[in-house]
């Protein structure tokens, strides 16, 4: 084993806990504002009868896709771009479309 290779397995390694946080706390957020969109604009809006259980249910599936495509980021800086800007997004596209069916 050359030490290339274990600077390198260090390096990328360090990044681990940082990008588990990303993905744990804004993927999590990602998620409810995904739902909340959904929840706003999607078939019978925020009053349909049955849709809060899908609602429910389907945050955590939403929430484990992001959080496990947050390691394919090379550094922790590009997870939190992006995931970061796409949390900024979501949100105002659910502030958005709350005022439009309120």
């Amino acid at each position: 084993m050359n030490s290339n290779t274990t600077t390198k397995q260090i390096r990328i390694q360090s990044h681990w806990w940082s990008k588990t946080f990303i993905g744990s706390l804004l993927g999590l957020s990602l998620a409810f504002f995904l739902v909340g969109i959904f929840a706003w604009a999607g078939p019978g809006g925020i009053s349909a009868e049955n849709k809060v259980q899908f609602n429910m249910w389907i945050i955590t599936p939403i929430w484990l896709l992001l959080f496990s495509t947050v390691y394919l980021y090379p550094t922790r800086w590009h997870a939190l771009f992006y995931i970061g800007g796409a949390n900024i997004l979501a949100y105002a596209t659910l502030f958005l479309v709350q005022g439009f069916n309120a």
